[in-house]
């Protein structure tokens, strides 16, 4: 059984993956119900993107994977803004998500980029 609160993360990245089509428009979001931290990361996006550059300088947020890319985005959320789970709960959830929606190097991407940003933030 998978927990709930992997589930929310899933549909979260979902939603994220599915706002990255459509820039300034509103969309019919599949999971409502996750719609306010939807809201909260796109509201933070600046700030959350600065991060991913900041940490993955090789690769500008255009290159990366859009599947990855709302990885990040709700993890470095999490991190640094909602900060509700423990450091190593986050990367360990991030890097789960990346082996299960990503390629088959987008977890080990994902880990390198929140590696850093978690030498930086502590």
């Amino acid at each position: 059984m998978v927990d709930s609160r992997h589930e929310k993360r899933i549909h979260i990245v979902q939603n994220l993956y599915a706002t990255s089509f459509q820039k300034d428009q509103k969309i019919k979001l599949p999971h409502k119900n996750l719609q306010s931290v939807t809201d909260q990361i796109l509201l933070n996006i600046v700030s959350i993107d600065e991060h991913i550059k900041r940490h993955a300088p090789k690769y500008p947020l255009d290159k990366i994977a859009r599947t990855d890319l709302s990885i990040l985005r709700l993890a470095v959320y999490e991190l640094t803004i909602a900060k509700k789970e423990p450091t190593k709960v986050i990367i360990n959830e991030a890097v789960e998500l990346a082996k299960e929606l990503g390629n088959e190097r987008s977890y080990a991407f994902v880990n390198a980029v929140l590696g850093s940003i978690v030498k930086e933030i502590q």
